[in-house]
């Protein structure tokens, strides 16, 4: 999706002398019932330039299509559209040599807040009839601290949401309700892949949801 340049310059001023990186637009139909709504791309997704690439990439195709969905007919973006990484350095044993990697990390509330003006503007463009946040941290930033992905997750549920304030100093809720259906993020299954045939069912229970709304 194409943002306001006005909008885009603002979040990166702000996202200045954070540990985040690269930029990746939210992508997808701009008629879609269905918007997905992640954490932060990773490395892999900033050089693809795709949403969801990575290794969780390919779990959440198998959900994809599992539930019937394709992602041409869906929009999928997330909380944050930077990469936020760690600075993890070790010794390298022949050299001698501190060598330094900077992997993938969970995003701050503080980075959600940053891209928080993005989300909004993807939500009121495109518009879906159902939110599906993948994870707590999409779960938070839409409806703040009250949930968690592991009490709701699988249930549709009918809420405002968080949005950004005019003032734009702190969140409001939102004048009108969406349809939201919590989802685990498809990383969750290479912590505890014992999640797996729960997450199906959840996917499954989506797919139709979607297709017959």
């Amino acid at each position: 999706m194409d943002y306001p340049k006005k909008l885009v310059v603002e979040v990166l001023e702000k996202a200045q002398g954070k540990a985040l990186t690269g930029f990746l637009t939210g992508q997808g139909s701009r008629n879609a019932t269905l918007m997905l709504v992640g954490e932060a791309p990773g490395k892999i997704e900033i050089q693809t330039k795709i949403p969801f690439t990575g290794r969780s990439g390919k779990k959440l195709d198998v959900w994809l299509e599992l539930a019937d969905l394709k992602r041409e007919d869906i929009y999928i973006t997330s909380a944050v559209r930077n990469r936020p990484y760690k600075i993890v350095s070790s010794l390298d044993k022949k050299t001698g040599k501190l060598k330094e990697r900077r992997p993938n990390r969970a995003p701050t509330q503080q980075e959600v807040w940053i891209h928080a003006s993005l989300l909004d503007y993807e939500i009121q463009t495109v518009r879906p009839k159902i939110l599906a946040p993948m994870g707590n941290i999409g779960l938070k930033r839409l409806l703040g601290g009250k949930y968690k992905i592991a009490d709701i997750h699988g249930e549709l549920m009918e809420s405002t949401i968080l949005q950004v304030n005019q003032e734009k100093t702190t969140y409001e809720n939102s004048a009108e309700t969406y349809l939201i259906f919590p989802l685990y993020h498809p990383a969750a299954v290479f912590y505890n892949p014992a999640l797996e045939n729960l997450i199906e069912q959840d996917w499954e229970k989506l797919g139709h949801l979607v297709n017959n709304i």
